[in-house]
Parts: C-alpha cells; structure tokens; sequence
C-alpha cells in the first residue's frame, strides 16, 4: 500500500497530464514544461516512443524539405491543421533536431534524416533535456477510458489522477504491439465525442501472385509511376511474397481505400506514342522480354508485371504501349490496419476548438494521430504528429496556467 501511495501523491501534484508516449505526447509535454507546469506523463508500454523508434531503424525521415504550401497539400481537405504546420514545420523540425545535437541531411527528394539514420540518439537526447526540466514519466500505466478524473491501472494498483489539464496523445490503430491499439476510441466515442472510424493509411496491397513471381519476391520496382482516382506518385515500391508495397505506393492509400483502381505506368519519362514508336521498331526475331528490355530499358521485375497482368499481351504496338502505360494491378485490398504504416480517423476537427481542445470536456485536449487526419509518408507524417502535439501543449499551458484560471 506505501508504494502504491507513494507513485499516487507524487503523480498527484502534476498540474498537467499527457497520456502517450510517443511524438506527439512528448511535444505536448515539452510545451507544458515550457511554461512553467508541472507535467506527469503516462504511457501504457514499458518504454516510450516505440513506434518512433520502430520508425528511425529503416532511418529517421523526420520531415520534408518544401515550401509551407507544398507541405500543407499533402494534408488534403484538414486545413484545420494548417495554423499548427505553420508553427512547427519543416524548417522548425530541422532546428528541433539540431537542438537536441543531431545534425540532418537532405535527400534528393526532399527528405530530410538526422546523420545518425536512426531515432535512438535523437530520443536519448529528447528525453534527456525533458527529465533536466522535469518531467515526471510512468510506464506500464494503462489509462482506463475516463474523462476526468483519470484512472490508470498501474503495477501498483489502480491510480488515479485529476490535473488541471490534460492531452490525449494515444495514437491511432495500427501497430498494436508498439502501443497504438487504437482502444480509445471506444470510451471517447461513448462520452458523445464524434469520431470517423479507423481507416488503414500508408498500406500495402494484397496480391495473389502466381508461381512465376516468386524469383522477384523483394525486388524493388524502380522508375515507375502510380495512379489511383485523382491521385498520383512517382516513388519505390516493393514486390513481396503477400503483395505490393512502399513509399511510392502509400499515397494513394485515401483512393484505394474507396475502390479506385491502382494503375501502374512501367515508363513514367515516355509518352504512349513515343513506347509505341520504340516498340514499332523492334522487330525481327527478338524474344518480347528481349524487345521490352532494349525499347524501353524495363527492368525484370517490371517485365515480371506486366506479363502477371497484362496478359494475352497484344502484338499491336500501340496497344502494347498503352499497356505499359496503364498496367491495371488485380489485387485484393489494402493490408490489414495493424500492418499500415499509420491510420485515418479518429476525433474529428467538429468537436475541436482551434487549440484542439474537446469542446465538450473543457481542460481536455488531443493530438497526434487521434485526430481524423492523414499524410502520406516521407515526412509529412511526423511533422504533423510533432506539430499537433506541440499545439496542444501550447494551447493546453495557456488553458491550465495560474494566471489564466484565475
């Protein structure tokens, strides 16, 4: 029972929550400390920021180096976000690393990576500088669906904890086993606040392959172009034993999601006309691969593809061309929503104040991939959950500090 005591008086004197312990919790939780607060954070798993780290062992993409309207178009129709991208954005999340000691670098696509190529440096030093100004953490807390005041199951026993403010910062619904489970979904919605159900985001593709694409199982497909409804990208993906999957296929994820078909351009830098005039032109004895290869410099796996679903291949030129142009992919949906990358849905920007404050619970507030929004991968994804999370805690400070209440 002492012990018990002991972590419920010393949680007990926070005068603000964060309940996650990913990106956007410890944003939220800088923010708070920043502006003189006493801050407990509270995290389900036994270590914080899992998914990050996850994310950082493929290297760390934390942002993309565009100008603020290119980055705020990668966020579709939430231009409820825009006033939290302006105030932490590219330029605010290269200093963010730089601060904490990791220099970045910028790719030829505007990706930008801290040197290190991974998340471990940049969290050891993040939680660090958040300890010197005194942050309070605890692991293994399960938050328990309340609204205030907030009930934890904890190693010790069940706790309970009623600050003066609070932010949800518990992610979304994929990659249950790093912590976001998505299982909060269930009180919030029970408490009347509205939410868009969970959506995959950022997903692979389901494909039945036949036998003759088992040799291309992890070949990348390279120079290559993908379209899906209205949306296109020109980016890698990956053949894989259960389908299709990578950056240059995640952003499309929103059309798919609705039925759109997935179309692939194996020559993203021709015309139709000009693959028909280079297919015309080889003739004579050469095998069709060998007449692919030397027209038009496709690759294998490529070749692979097209002859997966583009046949009877027709021997006209022309509708040879278009083919390779339009190669319609036959596949059998997204992934599961645990395998995607991130998740759409969850609390809508109608039961938010401009602070993302529930406007039903005053003093409560969410961030991160709670809120029903999403972003393609590349850097926008991050940013964002920063960025919220950021906002959140800035507007959460101002909502919970002395001077305000009084």
């Amino acid at each position: 029972m002492a012990g018990k005591m002991a972590v419920a008086d010393t949680a007990s004197r926070a005068d603000a929550l964060v309940i996650g312990g990913g990106p956007a919790g410890l944003m939220a939780a800088e923010a708070l400390l920043d502006a003189g607060l006493r801050v407990l954070l509270a995290d389900q798993k036994p270590s914080l920021a899992r998914k990050f780290l996850m994310a950082g062992k493929s290297g760390l993409n934390i942002t993309h180096d565009s100008a603020p309207a290119a980055f705020r178009s990668a966020f579709g129709a939430a231009t409820w976000l825009h006033p939290a991208l302006d105030a932490f954005g590219p330029r605010e999340a290269i200093a963010f690393c730089e601060a904490l000691g990791q220099e970045t670098f910028t790719g030829s696509t505007g990706r930008v990576f801290p040197k290190a190529m991974k998340a471990s440096p940049l969290l050891r030093a993040w939680l660090a500088r958040l300890a010197g100004k005194g942050l309070q953490t605890r692991t293994r807390w399960r938050w328990q669906g309340d609204l205030g005041p907030f009930t934890f199951e904890t190693p010790e026993g069940a706790t309970e904890i009623a600050p003066r403010v609070t932010v949800l910062a518990l992610g979304g619904a994929s990659w249950r086993r790093l912590g976001s489970d998505g299982e909060w979904a269930v009180p919030v919605a029970n408490a009347g606040i509205p939410l868009t159900p969970f959506a995959p985001s950022n997903s692979g593709l389901w494909v039945r392959w036949s036998d003759h694409m088992r040799r291309h199982f992890g070949a990348p497909l390279k120079n290559v172009a993908f379209r899906a409804g209205d949306l296109t990208s020109q980016g890698e993906a990956v053949i894989s034993e259960r389908g299709l999957e990578g950056g240059g296929l995640y952003p499309l994820t929103p059309a798919l999601r609705e039925g759109a078909p997935l179309k692939i351009d194996l020559a993203p830098g021709l015309s139709t006309d000009d693959v028909a005039r280079r297919l015309a032109r080889r003739r004579g004895k050469e095998s069709l691969s060998n007449r692919l290869r030397k027209a038009l410099n496709l690759a294998p796996q490529a070749q692979a593809l097209l002859m997966e679903w583009g046949r009877p291949l027709p021997g006209d030129a022309a509708e040879l061309a278009a083919c390779v142009k339009y190669l319609t992919a036959q596949h059998d949906g997204l992934r599961p929503m645990d395998e995607a990358i991130s998740t759409a849905g969850g609390i809508q920007a109608g039961a938010l104040d401009t602070g993302f404050m529930l406007d039903s619970h005053p003093g409560i507030f969410a961030a991160g991939e709670m809120l029903d929004w999403e972003a393609p991968t590349g850097g926008f994804l991050l940013t964002a959950s920063m960025a919220t999370g950021l906002w959140a805690g800035r507007a959460a400070a101002r909502y919970g500090s002395a001077d305000a209440r009084l």
